[in-house]
């Protein structure tokens, strides 16, 4: 039985398995990630660390302060450099000794979170130049697209493992605030990146992820210029703009890790003048006992671990890529649905066409707490259904087809009210509709040309006529898939494909993918919101959504300024298997 059991887990492609508790569902996937992280963790706090021999306390080198003529002091380059020695001396920049208390294995997982970070990025420029089609069509695309998916999860696994570390190390002590807030800020960066890479995978999970993540974009406002559906930008976004900012604020965070050193073991101190004795003693660089520390032997050696640990879980797990839906694909397989929800958007009765901002100026889905942002945001994709979903691309299609344009004339000429009654009496029919060689056979109805309109719209959906006019209907590039994607989650087989695949909201589908691979288990705080009755039920949920996030992340961004949150590691103290008392020289 556990050998079946595991030679499933293999086979990533098959249906996934869900564990349910309470109000908490999480794939078995995501949970073994998050369980694998916990034993690591904790193996990585209590295993001992290899010995290596102690050095007695030495005064700190000085630095080289050759004499220079007066000349040379009125330089900038000359200031320059003094500043930069005086900041960040090579004996910080590359040590070969570290303090005797980093003797533990959690320490590691800084450095193995910049290895796989490393091999993001090789991996990730890889799949640049080969093409956005490429790992969709090549074997050995998809190959390096599964070294990128596995180097990511790395990467996000060993990021969390250190910020566990340096939570229960409450490594801001001794003025390493700015330390602790820049490696908070890399990693929100980073759950962006991962978020926009998921938006650039073309396939179902990326059309699924891009729908149901534009209405807390589009809550905030953010979504006049953040269009999660525009293939073309979130690409832009996933491997230009936001990199530079991570690999920005990575650096930052190393250079202060150098410059301060890491933070000394946690001490208790009663007192007023004994308290502020330690917090001068942990701001000032240690005096104490020290081991021989080879950095760039540890930094190889993370890059080749990581490497072969990335290359064995893409060869053998590989990566999932559900191929997207179009609307051809919708139109033959559920022409039913299709034909009901043309007929809806020429009603005006869609979830699109009663949207709001930035689409149109409806207010069903404008969401609201004190101000509404989507509606300050404004309309800046307009979107008429009935026109841009029927009209238009019947239209484009009916020179040759005299009956076609004949029923289009008569639609587009009859009166409001009028149009209004062919929908609706045509609407009531529906459940009566059958097919015949892909043809509907719709009962007698006052419903005026619109048994015509929606038939052609159904061939001409099928044929794939419909995707490419949705398309062409950019001023440039045609990566923006807003108008297609809009139209195909207005109708229902959209989201019962992403229910069999437990993608959906209430199944916190934004943490997981399809098949049974792992998704985004590092984005559980999110999900969490649309689990509690409470907030799920409210017409609001996105917003609140994002404001709850956002405070916890401002939350945890200023722990070492928060009384009694900062005092968390000292009040558990978990730091003493981390730290233990070096041997005497």
């Amino acid at each position: 039985m556990i050998i079946k059991t595991l030679a499933s887990l293999i086979n990533l492609n098959h249906p996934q398995q869900y564990f349910h508790w309470s109000i908490f569902t999480i794939s078995v996937a995501n949970l073994i990630i998050i369980a694998l992280m916990f034993i690591i963790f904790g193996l990585a706090i209590i295993l001992p660390f290899p010995k290596s021999k102690i050095f007695a306390p030495q005064e700190e080198p000085k630095l080289d302060n050759k004499p220079a003529d007066e000349e040379d002091k009125k330089m900038w380059t000359y200031r320059l450099r003094g500043l930069l020695v005086r900041i960040l001396p090579p004996g910080k920049l590359l040590p070969d000794r570290q303090p005797a208390y980093v003797a533990s294995w959690i320490y590691v997982f800084g450095v193995a979170t910049l290895a796989a970070f490393g091999l993001v990025t090789l991996s990730g420029i890889a799949l640049a130049i080969g093409g956005v089609n490429w790992w969709h069509e090549s074997s050995l695309g998809h190959f390096v697209n599964s070294i990128h998916l596995w180097s990511v999860e790395l990467f996000m696994a060993f990021m969390v493992i250190h910020l566990w570390g340096k939570f229960w190390m409450a490594a801001w002590r001794g003025k390493r605030a700015l330390t602790w807030m820049t490696g908070v800020l890399a990693f929100g960066i980073s759950i962006i990146e991962c978020f926009t890479g998921y938006l650039s995978q073309q396939n179902f999970d990326s059309q699924w992820i891009a729908t149901n993540g534009k209405d807390a974009i589009n809550a905030t406002g953010l979504g006049s210029f953040f269009n999660l559906m525009n293939f073309g930008q979130m690409l832009t976004w996933h491997i230009v703009v936001i990199p530079v900012l991570l690999i920005s604020f990575i650096v930052i965070h190393v250079v202060l890790v150098r410059v301060k050193g890491v933070s000394h073991p946690i001490q208790k101190a009663k007192g007023k003048t004994a308290k502020k004795a330690l917090k001068v003693a942990e701001a000032s660089s240690w005096r104490g006992p020290t081991r021989r520390y080879d950095i760039l032997k540890e930094g190889f050696t993370a890059v080749i671990i990581v490497a072969i640990l990335a290359f064995l879980l893409a060869s053998t797990l590989s990566s999932p890529d559900s191929p997207p839906i179009t609307i051809a694909t919708w139109a033959k397989i559920a022409p039913a649905d299709f034909v009901g929800t043309s007929a809806s958007e020429l009603a005006g009765a869609s979830m699109t066409a009663n949207y709001g901002p930035p689409y149109n100026h409806g207010t069903r889905y404008a969401q609201k707490l004190i101000v509404s942002w989507q509606t300050i945001g404004g309309v800046h994709e307009p979107i008429n259904t009935a026109k841009t979903f029927v009209i238009e691309p019947l239209t484009a299609d009916s020179s040759d087809n005299p009956k076609l344009a004949q029923a289009i004339k008569q639609y587009v000429d009859a009166p409001k009210a009028q149009q209004q009654i062919w929908v609706n009496n045509y609407l009531k029919v529906i459940p009566k509709i059958t097919f015949k060689n892909s043809a509907p056979l719709v009962p007698k109805a006052n419903d005026g040309p619109v048994p015509i309109l929606l038939s052609d719209e159904l061939a001409l959906a099928q044929s794939g006529a419909i995707d490419s006019n949705l398309l062409a209907q950019q001023p440039f590039y045609n990566t923006n898939y807003t108008k297609p994607l809009l139209f195909i989650e207005d109708g229902s087989y959209f989201s019962s494909v992403a229910q069999s695949e437990h993608l959906t909201g209430s199944q916190w589908g934004v943490m997981n993918e399809t098949g049974s691979y792992p998704g985004q288990p590092w984005l559980w705080l999110y999900t969490l919101w649309y689990q509690i009755p409470s907030f799920s039920k409210s017409a609001n949920v996105d917003l609140i959504a994002i404001y709850l996030t956002g405070t916890a992340t401002l939350l945890l961004l200023l722990v070492p300024f928060i009384p009694g949150v900062r005092d968390i590691p000292k009040i558990i103290p978990i730091y003493r298997l981390i730290w233990k008392k070096p041997k005497k020289v």
